[in-house]
């Protein structure tokens, strides 16, 4: 079996990560989750406000960047199981959370020493991402 090729709508993907940018700065705000992420990761407000005075381009570029290839990956997935609808892109986002992201990142809890509930956080937001990149990607075949 040839993996087939895929035509990639470039503008989806970037469109795709920046949508992944705002669920992130939006789940780890004071508005939604900060506070708790701070909490759990054990970071004081002080901490955080030194990170910030801290030139941080370079680390949201680079998240940025990851989110760019986690959509274009994702783009193929659609392809590849023929997503068409909505359900599709939810069932395939939560197969690739349960089989790929959430067991590589409970290496923080195992590994780590870091908190179960700080997994479940970021395992949590990993998982919404993931659908609505393919809910974004799938909208703009």
């Amino acid at each position: 079996m040839a993996i087939p090729t895929v035509d990639v709508n470039f503008v989806a993907v970037l469109v795709a990560a920046i949508v992944s940018m705002i669920i992130g700065a939006l789940w780890y705000s004071p508005l939604l989750f900060g506070k708790l992420w701070m909490r759990l990761s054990n970071i004081t407000a002080k901490q955080l406000a030194a990170a910030k005075k801290k030139n941080m381009t370079a680390q949201y570029i680079g998240q940025f960047v990851l989110c760019l290839v986690t959509a274009y990956v994702l783009t193929h997935f659609l392809a590849y199981v023929g997503a068409t609808s909505v359900s599709d892109a939810v069932q395939l986002g939560f197969w690739i959370w349960l089989g790929f992201v959430g067991p590589v990142t409970m290496g923080m809890v195992l590994w780590m020493g870091k908190s179960f509930k700080l997994f479940l956080l970021d395992s949590a937001h990993n998982l919404v991402t993931l659908w609505a990149t393919g809910i974004v990607l799938l909208a703009m075949l």
